[in-house]
């Protein structure tokens, strides 16, 4: 499947915008820090206590908040989203909010065979699956024994059979670990009717990263003919139209945050599973949301913390710069 439509990131009057004039219109929105997968490049944080997390009320407020200053997009990450319980109802709850055009789900698929059906009910319109090897032990070895690759399977395959409007498959490649099956993951997505995405190593935990344009040529050494493509997205990958000699065919997605910055078209924010605003991935300043909530905030100082947090966002991450690098563990921020 094609990657979603791409709406233009115009300023929206009242809209969220950092000081470079870049408009926030998607949010990442963490339901969990908890993961029953250990990956490697996913450093581990200390789990929340239960009430350290957002309520399902306190959610809902803040998606319509952000809705109202231009958001059009929420997608619900982790941790691992599915293993909170009230996975569909907030799914349904955010997809009810005005203004929200898609809600879409990044999962390790561990739970997606059995809510597949749930969630594109309650209105999750898109599923990115994360699927970085088809060898069982090598996937257990990357992602800890709780990493069951049939299981990763039946769920890709349900959320196939469910007709959402965008389906991908998400491999960070990994050298001398994935970077040999970079064909054949291709192939499988495409099977499957989902579009195959490439995602560059980025420094929250362990392995040795290879540059979207190593990953590039050594699909096209496997007999996958790459040519450009006009294909966008809501986030920040690049697509390229990939065919093999069979005929098999479709898009590939390159997500390289180190080698191929993408900052100057940064539309993103999040909030992280502690209830915590982050305008940056690769920044450290962090707005208490919850806190501020439970303090009774009303919805003009929420708006007033967060448009001044986006005020000091900088230009660009330096996720390449080991000597600024301050990063925040990725579990819990939902990448």
């Amino acid at each position: 499947m094609t990657p979603a439509s791409h709406i233009p990131d115009l300023p929206s009057p009242g809209g969220l915008q950092d000081r470079q004039g870049r408009s926030i219109r998607y949010l990442r929105l963490s339901l969990t820090d908890r993961c029953n997968f250990r990956c490697d490049y996913c450093s581990a944080a200390g789990l929340e206590a239960p009430e350290a997390l957002l309520g399902a009320g306190e959610l809902a407020r803040l998606v319509s908040l952000f809705a109202r200053l231009g958001v059009r997009r929420v997608r619900l990450t982790g941790g691992e989203p599915t293993l909170r319980r009230d996975v569909v109802e907030v799914a349904a709850a955010v997809r009810a909010v005005p203004g929200i055009e898609e809600v879409a789900l990044t999962t390790n698929g561990h739970r997606l065979a059995e809510l597949a059906g749930p969630l594109h009910r309650a209105g999750v319109g898109a599923v990115n699956v994360s699927l970085d090897t088809l060898d069982p032990a090598m996937l257990e070895r990357v992602s800890g024994r709780g990493a069951r690759l049939a299981d990763v399977l039946a769920g890709l395959d349900a959320a196939a059979a469910e007709g959402f409007a965008a389906l991908k498959v998400n491999t960070v490649v990994m050298g001398g670990v994935n970077d040999g099956e970079l064909a054949a993951l291709t192939r499988h997505a495409w099977s499957r009717g989902a579009t195959p995405r490439f995602i560059e190593l980025m420094p929250f935990g362990s392995g040795r990263p290879v540059p979207s344009a190593e990953v590039e040529r050594r699909l096209g050494e496997a007999g996958v003919a790459l040519s450009p493509d006009p294909a966008r997205g809501w986030g920040p990958a690049r697509y390229l139209r990939g065919r093999c000699a069979d005929g098999a065919g479709g898009l590939v997605g390159f997500i390289g945050a180190l080698t191929e910055n993408f900052c100057a078209s940064c539309n993103r924010a999040r909030i992280s599973a502690d209830g915590a605003f982050q305008a940056c991935l690769g920044g450290h300043e962090r707005v208490p949301l919850r806190q501020l909530l439970r303090e009774g905030a009303s919805d003009a100082l929420l708006e007033d913390r967060v448009r001044g947090a986006l005020w000091r966002k900088e230009p660009r991450h330096h996720m390449d710069d080991p000597a600024r690098l301050v990063l925040l563990p990725m579990r819990g921020i939902g990448g």
